[in-house]
């Protein structure tokens, strides 16, 4: 059960900090996400940084489980919020939606789990 918490842990911390850095540095597909979406583009950084926080967590619930468990329940909302958003503008196209909310789905499972 570690091993699976150990690597399920490590792959969504991945993911959501590859997803970070594109908010974060300004990269065009977040901007055409959020234009799409129609969410002002002055979010970006902010949902950039909400993905940062949630990967810091996730990596410091090693130390303290508690801090994992409630990052991987802020991404689980997170991701929430952008099915609403593409559902709001009639967006159908959830294929990497799907992928990370998955994967923080299953790491929030497997984090309750293993530590509660």
């Amino acid at each position: 059960m570690y091993a699976a918490y150990v690597t399920l842990t490590i792959i969504t911390a991945l993911f959501t900090a590859i997803a970070a850095i594109t908010y974060l540095i300004g990269h065009d597909y977040p901007k055409a996400q959020a234009d799409m979406k129609r969410i002002p583009r002055s979010w970006v950084p902010i949902l950039g940084a909400l993905l940062a926080a949630g990967t810091l967590g996730l990596l410091a619930g090693f130390a303290v489980p508690l801090l994992g468990t409630l990052a991987a329940i802020g991404l689980v909302l997170y991701f929430t919020g952008a099915l609403i958003a593409h559902l709001r503008v009639g967006s159908r196209n959830l294929t990497g939606w799907a992928v990370f909310f998955t994967t923080v789905l299953a790491n929030l499972i497997i984090n309750l789990t293993y530590h509660w």
